[in-house]
């Protein structure tokens, strides 16, 4: 079955941005794009250095019911040395306020964001809500409670 993601324009958006798109058959991402604020659009956004920044894409999304929305980072913006902090970004199906992407410029030098540039890919994925047991004891396993690294290094 194929989600169907509802898309509605934010307050003030810029209706000639492009709404998400996969730009190949085999994408697993949907590219969204920067929304400025008309004051910056020329100019485009400076990111200095360690700044983080919340940007808007200008839309809204209805993500259906079993699915999540995951906002990932884009190969290009990453060689600049921009990164998505909180990558994979989560939209949960009950939420409904405006997808913001949050930016982070782990280079040396600033980097400036464009009005329309693609700066975040959305990924729609299935997801399950499990329930939650308390148990007395959890059943033993080869791992047991390793964990950072405890699988080792190399192969």
């Amino acid at each position: 079955m194929t989600p169907v993601v509802q898309v509605a324009w934010a307050e003030c958006a810029d209706r000639n941005l492009p709404l998400p798109a996969y730009k190949t058959d085999g994408a697993a991402g949907a590219d969204l794009c920067a929304h400025l604020p008309v004051e910056t659009r020329d100019g485009g956004l400076g990111l200095a250095p360690g700044v983080v920044v919340a940007v808007s894409t200008g839309l809204r999304i209805a993500i259906p019911e079993g699915f999540e929305g995951q906002v990932r980072a884009r190969s290009s913006l990453g060689r600049r040395g921009v990164l998505l902090p909180n990558a994979p970004g989560t939209i949960d199906a009950d939420y409904r306020g405006e997808v913001m992407v949050l930016l982070l410029n782990a280079g040396s030098g600033p980097v400036t964001i464009g009005h329309g540039e693609r700066i975040a890919q959305l990924v729609v994925a299935p997801v399950a809500q499990a329930k939650f047991m308390l148990a007395d004891a959890l059943d033993d396993t080869a791992r047991g409670a390793g964990g950072f690294g405890s699988t080792g290094r190399g192969p």
